[in-house]
């Protein structure tokens, strides 16, 4: 697992997992494989819903270098943070990647905190991203607030 979002509205969780072939190969058409894991309904696992994956929880990716095989995504509802899927010097794996209180970190969760709204547009009071310094290690938490484009 790189990392995964949990939201107020119950203890369903979105799961971003490195997507590889039986090889253990990137797939680099579509590198981060989503799914819920629906710890209501006894942990079952299931697909993002088309709406879910175009509009909610799914992530864009683009290849930034080929003989690397790194990646830049995006979440498809927020575009004004970028993220990258890339393979560590350290551990030799991959990570995501951000900037999270303005220093590199590995992502390790994010929870969304909604209070009413609508199904189209929730009203999302908060943004807690966590995180692992790659300077010192250190854990980070950045509270992103409001998210007008939730």
């Amino acid at each position: 697992m790189l990392f995964y979002v949990q939201r107020t509205i119950n203890s369903n969780t979105i799961v971003y997992e490195l997507n590889t072939d039986k090889d253990g190969n990137i797939n680099e058409k579509e590198p981060i494989k989503v799914y819920w894991i629906k710890y209501a309904k006894d942990g079952k696992i299931d697909p993002l819903t088309y709406i879910q994956r175009n509009y909610a929880y799914g992530v864009q990716t683009k290849l930034i270098d080929k003989e690397k095989k790194s990646f830049m995504f995006e979440f498809v509802y927020y575009h004004k943070r970028q993220f990258y899927l890339l393979k560590s010097t350290t551990d030799n794996k991959y990570h995501a990647y951000g900037y999270v209180n303005n220093k590199l970190s590995i992502l390790n969760n994010i929870f969304i905190k909604i209070e009413g709204g609508t199904f189209w547009v929730p009203n999302v009071k908060s943004v807690e991203v966590k995180a692992k310094d790659t300077i010192n290690s250190d854990f980070l938490t950045e509270v992103i607030k409001p998210l007008n484009s939730l």
